[in-house]
């Protein structure tokens, strides 16, 4: 070991017994963690509008504040951009992490002073407790790649807005700034494939550990720096990488793919960012699930997920939770977000301590005929028959045909771009939809029922999908395509690349 990773050795055992202590404590926590939110929420513009002063528990905080999204609190946010002070949190963000939204256009997320450790002491604690939990620290001696968004940031009323990955680039801290690949003047090129391109160009011949990024923008850098060294495998170029952080998408599907270019299997770190904050990581790597951020200025609330657009759903804390109940995500921040519907659906896999899993977003369904199929449930079918039939796969849409321009009964189309398109395709079909069958049985009501046909394979042609997020303008970064969809928006665009 080198002289960064035998520094860091106690204080990743420290942050490890921490990470354990917090989730010993989780249901206590998170009550401390309302009641401080609220204290300072209460000298907020918010805080007032809502009557904070007279919530003492979370049962008078449900009957204060509602379950909003961003168009909820948008109002809110205009003042922000307009220059004033406490109105969703005390004083003004540092910054405003800019997303998209679907309703809304872009999206601005309050980051404060506050609500910055959330972000990037949480992936600090990820990852010493991995190194705590496993003993590699090696790693911190080598060089660690970040694929992120741009870090050039704009100014709104003297706040720094842009990504939060572009963000993040600016929060790295000193004893890993050095460590740090891409430069920044790579990082800051706008056209994904140039970029990658430049980052291969960055990275041939230096001593790379860690790898951090969404698997599908990953696999493209793995692709091109392949075809750039003319190696077959990605261990020959960097012998010492040794881990591979990840989030935004299930990892399972693209597992096999990515293994098969590194050459071997090393371990992975799951992490749980987004703009609204960072929400869990996997502490353990022996253990499905990731452990909920209970201590770092989040008040997780639960909603049924077939109750979100109820007019009064059930809103459940911490303590209230089930293990398999498939969940709407509902955030309270010290960034100034109350009530807030981040969008995403999650299920609990252990209640001690608290581990999730993210089952998709709530948007992202099919219930053209009430059978209400989750990005959960399509992966975990495509995962088995995939490797049952040792079949890769590079990525793959779902989308209902109601009225199929061939006449005959509606089905569930797949459009799929293989690695290598199954030399039986028709009995991939089948295994496929028979596991759809078991996973969901509104589902198989509705093929026994004749109602719909068994589903149908679009394969697509290679890089399909990249071609597709390029002629929208979401190539790279943070950008991903949505699994499945109840409508044809998507499906209709992949027509043109069919093989």
């Amino acid at each position: 070991m080198r002289w960064k990773s035998v520094l860091a050795k106690p204080f990743a055992h420290h942050i490890a017994r921490k990470v354990a202590e917090s989730a010993a404590n989780a249901v206590r926590l998170q009550d401390d963690t309302l009641k401080a939110l609220l204290q300072k929420g209460n000298q907020t513009a918010f805080g007032r509008d809502h009557q904070f002063a007279q919530i003492k528990d979370y049962q008078s905080f449900k009957a204060h504040v509602p379950i909003r999204d961003y168009e909820g609190l948008k109002t809110y946010v205009e003042r922000i951009k307009q220059g004033e002070s406490d109105v969703l949190w005390v004083g003004k963000p540092e910054y405003f992490a800019k997303t998209s939204g679907t309703t809304s256009g872009l999206k601005y997320i309050p980051i404060t002073k506050e609500s910055i450790p959330n972000h990037f002491g949480t992936a600090r604690n990820a990852l010493f407790n991995y190194a705590a939990q496993t003993g590699n620290l090696s790693w911190m001696d080598g060089k660690v790649i970040f694929l992120s968004g741009s870090p050039e940031l704009d100014e709104i009323h003297g706040i720094k807005t842009g990504r939060l990955s572009g963000i993040s680039n600016h929060l790295v801290p000193n004893w890993l700034k050095g460590n740090q690949l891409p430069s920044y003047k790579t990082n800051c090129i706008d056209d994904w494939e140039t970029k990658v391109d430049a980052i291969v160009r960055e990275t041939v011949g230096q001593n790379l550990t860690l790898i951090s990024g969404i698997p599908p923008w990953v696999q493209m850098y793995y692709e091109r720096l392949l075809d750039y060294t003319g190696k077959k495998y990605v261990k020959e170029v960097f012998p010492n990488f040794s881990v591979f952080v990840y989030g935004g998408v299930n990892f399972e599907p693209y597992r096999s793919k990515l293994e098969s270019l590194v050459g071997e299997k090393i371990d992975s770190v799951e992490v749980y960012p987004a703009s609204e904050g960072f929400i869990a990581f996997q502490d353990t790597q022996g253990d499905k699930g990731m452990l909920l951020n209970v201590h770092s200025g989040i008040f997780f609330e639960f909603i049924p997920a077939h109750e979100i657009f109820n007019e009064n759903p059930t809103r459940l804390s911490l303590g209230e939770v089930e293990k398999g109940v498939n969940y709407a995500l509902i955030l309270n921040n010290n960034a100034g977000l109350w009530g807030y519907n981040i969008g995403d659906t999650v299920e609990f896999t252990h209640l001690n301590p608290y581990r999730i899993i993210v089952t998709g977003r709530i948007k992202h369904f099919i219930s053209a005929f009430g059978e209400h199929v989750i990005g959960k449930e399509v992966d975990e079918a495509m995962l088995k028959i995939s490797n049952q039939e040792k079949i890769q796969i590079v990525e793959f849409h779902v989308a209902p045909n109601v009225i199929p321009l061939e006449g005959g009964l509606p089905y569930h189309e797949w459009f799929i771009e293989f690695d290598k398109i199954p030399t039986d395709l028709n009995r991939f079909t089948k295994l496929l939809d028979a596991e759809m069958v078991r996973q969901n049985a509104y589902y198989e009501d509705l093929i026994a029922g004749n109602i719909l046909k068994t589903l149908v394979i679009r394969p697509l042609q290679r890089d399909a999908f990249r071609n597709y997020m390029k002629s929208q303008g979401k190539l790279g970064g943070q950008n991903k395509v949505p699994r499945l969809a109840n409508d044809r928006k998507i499906a209709t665009e992949l027509r043109s690349f069919l093989y």
